[in-house]
Formats: structure tokens, C-alpha cells, sequence
């Protein structure tokens, strides 16, 4: 029988968070174990791949945190366990999230562990094997980068910001495909990158490597760990209307906090155009 936590009490805060993070060491461990080796590709959409890694992963990340913790587990290849103690405190588990860069040899990858709290990103251990990157965070105290307190950056022009986003995979058949706030917004701010992790794009703004992050058609394993991190290091999260943020809406704009509305402001003008054309 696992212990009990009080999710609001900081101590068992911290002690949840590293465990999130010992298990998500584990499951990187055995994700690099198959980096650039011969391994299962299968397709689960024309653009979509899952490995036998990110099944053998996420099959490790569920054993360990039933193992030591109460808490509902849901992940991107095996859903939920609607039998488990708790549905308003939840695990949202990505096995490899950036799984298309794992196959090709890309580094760009990473486990991630992040739990939901009545609706709440509460905290998050994303670990990057490739990168040898470790980042941790319990939202609104403190977030972290090998060990090291980690913040947001400083940056306050949006024409100076380096920003990075994501396309969904089906963006060969809608036209929401973000293609048009990409090539809009790349125009008027210093760079976007666009590296193929939403979990380590969420982290980067994190640190402060960069300015802001924007992406929509999202899964909540996707970006409740990573969304906790931004909260530790102090940034600023909403949908793309500027609402508060939601794990289970799709959209999500992650920032310094000092940049958001500009970065709000540029997305609603790509959306007017897009719906009045």
C-alpha cells in the first residue's frame, strides 16, 4: 500500500517531485539505451510514430508511480487507469515525448513527468537524456536546470524575442496547421525555432534560453510537467485568447510574462485574418 500525500503541503510537494524525477531518470536511462540503435517504428497517423521504446517506457514510468504513489496515471500510448484512488490529482506521463527526433537520431528528446492538481499544473521532472538536461519545477516556487535554480528571462521588446512553437500532425489536411502565426510572427520578432518537443520548448522558456513558446492541438501529457517548470521559474501562461491556462484546452502560450500580451496581440490578428478571408 502506497503512502498518502497532501498535494498542498509543501513537503510532500517536494517529496513527489523527486520521485517524479528518479522515475523519470529510469525511463531516460532506458529511452538512450535505444538512441540511434535499430528498434519498432510503428504508425499511429501519417506523421505520428510510436517505438517500442516509448511503449517499454511508459510501461516502467506506470509500474514505478503506482508502485509509490496513489495517483491516477495517464499516458500518450496507453491512456488513463480509471480504477486508481484519486481522479482530481492525476500523473500526466509523455514516455518520449519528441518521439519523430528519437527515430531519426535527433537529440531533441525527453521523458515527461508531470502531475495535475484539480486542474492544475502542479509540478513537473522532464529529463533529456541526449542533452544530459534535468529540469524540475513545483509551480509558483521554484524551478531548476541540472540541479541549479532556473528563471525566466528578462526580455522585454518583442521584436527582440527568440520564441519557438510547434505544428500539430494533422497539417497536411487543416488549415489550423499554425503555418500562417509561424511565418507572421517570425517576421516581427528576432527568431522562432521550432525543435519538435512541446515538454522542452516549455522548459527552455523555463531557463530563458527562450522568450516565449505558442502551440495549439496539445495533449495535456504533453505539457503538464514542462507548464509546472514555467510556473517555478516565474513565467506566465494562458490559452490563446488570454484566459487562464487548461491542460485539457489544446492551446497554449507560455512566456516571460514581460512579452505575453505582444505575443497574444500577434496571434489574434493571424486568427482575424484567418476568419475573415
Amino acid at each position: 500500500m502506497t503512502r498518502s500525500f497532501d498535494v498542498h503541503a509543501e513537503n510532500d510537494q517536494r517529496a513527489l517531485l523527486a520521485i517524479a524525477l528518479d522515475v523519470a531518470r529510469e525511463a531516460a536511462e532506458l529511452v538512450l539505451s535505444g538512441w540511434r540503435k535499430k528498434f519498432t517504428v510503428d504508425l499511429k497517423g501519417p506523421v505520428d510514430l510510436v517505438t517500442d521504446f516509448d511503449r517499454a517506457s511508459e510501461a516502467l514510468v506506470r509500474d514505478r508511480l503506482h508502485a509509490r504513489t496513489p495517483f491516477t496515471v495517464v499516458g500518450e500510448e496507453a491512456g488513463g487507469d480509471a480504477n486508481r484512488l484519486s481522479d482530481e490529482v492525476r500523473w500526466y506521463v509523455d514516455p518520449i515525448d519528441g518521439t519523430t527526433n528519437f527515430v531519426h537520431g535527433h537529440p531533441f528528446f525527453c521523458v515527461s513527468i508531470g502531475l495535475l492538481a484539480h486542474g492544475q499544473p502542479l509540478l513537473g521532472a522532464i529529463v533529456a537524456p541526449a542533452l544530459r538536461y534535468e529540469f524540475t519545477g513545483i509551480a509558483g516556487k521554484f524551478a531548476t536546470r541540472n540541479g541549479e535554480p532556473c528563471h525566466v528571462s528578462a526580455a522585454t521588446e518583442f521584436s527582440e524575442a527568440l520564441l519557438a512553437t510547434g505544428f500539430p500532425y494533422d497539417r497536411r489536411v487543416s488549415e489550423d496547421n499554425n503555418f500562417d502565426a509561424f511565418v507572421a510572427i517570425k517576421k516581427k520578432c528576432q527568431a522562432v525555432r521550432r525543435c519538435g518537443s512541446a515538454a522542452l520548448d516549455l522548459c527552455f522558456v523555463a531557463e530563458g534560453t527562450y522568450d516565449g513558446y505558442w502551440e495549439k492541438k496539445l495533449n495535456a501529457w504533453d505539457i503538464t510537467g514542462g507548464s509546472a517548470i514555467v510556473l517555478g521559474a516565474g513565467g506566465r501562461l494562458s490559452t490563446y485568447g488570454g484566459e487562464p491556462f487548461n491542460a485539457m484546452r489544446g492551446d497554449l502560450v507560455a512566456t516571460n510574462g514581460k512579452i505575453h500580451d505582444a505575443l497574444l496581440r500577434e496571434l489574434a490578428e493571424v486568427q482575424s485574418k484567418r476568419t475573415t478571408k
